[in-house]
């Protein structure tokens, strides 16, 4: 196994360096897995966020000023870059996040070199276009928003950091990058990667914090954009105070995603989606399709097929490539859990297996399943942020369709069923930005993804995030005399 140090070089990267200021309160990095402090950062000071916002406002023009081709060119050796140490940094987001390593391998940095290379091709299209008036003409410029500053989460501390900096950056932006306080460390090494492959100093900043770090970022005026990856009160914390500056904003935020399975389904593929949709990453995913639908002809069938996979899971140390089901990424997060469990017995539903806190050091606990859940129980209106699945049964398209759209929010939605009509008709309906037919939680960097009502707003990858890191400007040219009426 690779030794990676997990205490980084210093709390922020800012201007192209590591810099520090241990006047800011103290950030124990907590392991998963063993509960110990593993590394300590300090929370950025008036000073340190100064310049950030001082130094990203300096740099952002004659980053804006350059070739698109220049500045995709330094993202696509960023994305080699990462690729080339993708153990490395697979190792920290496992110390990070307490995810497995058999995950992060393939999962998190990669994700983030997708994202750099993908904006990196895309940043010298990123023209305007011509309009043709009869004998007068109009054209338009994409121009970049100015300085971003990116609110990360603790699940994907990584791929965050880039699927946020990479659209920022290719439209010629600058971006200031703050890390949950819970995983700090993965966001550093995308900043020196960066700069290691030709970034200017002060494009990509990172400085450590919690809510009032966020907070004083946000209300910069110097800042033009924020884009949040959080939870819906935090959203609407963060939203508001974007607004009083008339600022842009993404918002991807939770979600009670429903996951409808027919029974004419391939019951294994169901299973499947199922597992993924609630328990990869321990069930820490916004977009997890926790409200499972069982069509009641396979329900007994699914729940037997769920329970015998699940006692398959390998729950061991993240470190090891064997593991595949790892820990919570706190104590906070575990007791949230819990406490979840503990609500759905109370109000009736069944626990099938799972939800037993493991006696060992960490933040463990199996994955649990609930059958016989009704639409009005707690564990199936509140997002639960952990391995938690609720199982509802249903008989009706119709009526299902209407109880999975019955929540506030609308991040995801899926559905597996061999009829491929059915299955467009299904989604054609769900209130959800992002939808999966057979599958789940495909998150491709060239498919838009986030949602709608209170699950945000904006969209994070493919062109569509090119449109949230830029504006047009529009001219008019008239090419005869002006007429005017006195």
């Amino acid at each position: 196994m690779t030794q990676v140090a997990t205490q980084p070089t210093a709390s922020h990267f800012v201007n192209g360096r590591y810099v520090e200021d241990t006047a800011g309160a103290p950030i124990d990095v907590i392991y998963p897995a063993t509960g110990q402090v593993i590394a300590r950062v300090h929370e950025a000071t008036a000073a340190i966020i100064e310049e950030a916002i001082a130094s990203a406002d300096a740099a952002q023009k004659a980053w804006a000023a350059l070739p698109g081709v220049q500045r995709g060119r330094i993202l696509r050796r960023a994305a080699d870059m990462i690729r080339a140490r993708n153990r490395d940094l697979s190792i920290l987001e496992t110390h990070d996040t307490g995810k497995p390593l058999s995950e992060t391998l393939y999962v998190d940095a990669t994700s983030g070199a997708d994202a750099l290379e993908y904006f990196g091709g895309l940043a010298a299209s990123l023209t305007g276009e011509h309009i043709p008036l009869g004998e007068n003409w109009a054209y338009t410029v994409r121009e970049p928003l100015g300085v971003c500053v990116g609110i990360g989460a603790w699940n994907y501390p990584t791929q965050i950091a880039c699927w946020k900096g990479a659209p920022a950056l290719a439209c010629g932006n600058a971006m200031i990058f703050k890390p949950s306080e819970t995983t700090p460390l993965c966001a550093l090494k995308i900043a020196e990667i960066l700069h290691e492959a030709g970034l200017p100093a002060g494009l990509y900043n990172v400085i450590q914090g919690r809510g009032a770090v966020g907070a004083a970022l946000v209300g910069d005026a110097r800042v033009d954009k924020v884009s949040l990856t959080g939870s819906v009160p935090t959203g609407k914390k963060v939203y508001a105070a974007a607004a009083a500056g008339m600022k842009h904003v993404t918002m991807e935020l939770g979600g009670k995603s429903p996951l409808i399975i027919f029974d004419d389904a391939d019951l294994e593929d169901a299973v499947g989606g199922a597992i993924l949709g609630n328990f990869y990453s321990s069930g820490q995913v916004c977009s997890n399709g926790t409200r499972v639908f069982v069509q009641k002809g396979i329900r007994e069938a699914f729940l037997a097929r769920l329970s015998e996979r699940l006692a398959d899971a390998v729950i061991g140390d993240p470190l090891d490539e064997a593991t595949n089901f790892g820990p919570m990424v706190s104590e906070g997060q575990l007791g949230i859990v819990q406490r979840y469990i503990a609500k759905g017995v109370e109000e009736g539903a069944r626990l099938v297996c799972g939800g037993k806190r493991l006696d060992k050091d960490g933040f463990w606990i199996t994955p649990a399943v609930f059958a016989d859940v009704t639409d009005d129980m707690t564990i199936a209106r509140e997002e639960i942020f952990g391995p938690v699945m609720c199982v509802l049964d249903f008989e009706d398209e119709d009526d299902v369709i209407a109880r999975a759209n019955d929540t506030e929010f609308g991040l995801s939605a899926g559905v597996f069923t061999r009829d491929l009509t059915r299955a467009h008709r299904v989604v054609a309906r769900m209130e959800a930005g992002t939808c999966y037919i057979n599958t789940y939680n495909d998150a491709p960097v060239e498919v838009p993804f986030g949602g709608v009502k209170m699950s945000g707003v904006g969209r994070e990858n493919a062109k569509a995030a090119i449109a949230h890191y830029s504006q047009v400007k529009s001219v008019f040219v008239r090419m005869g005399r002006v007429e005017a009426p006195f």
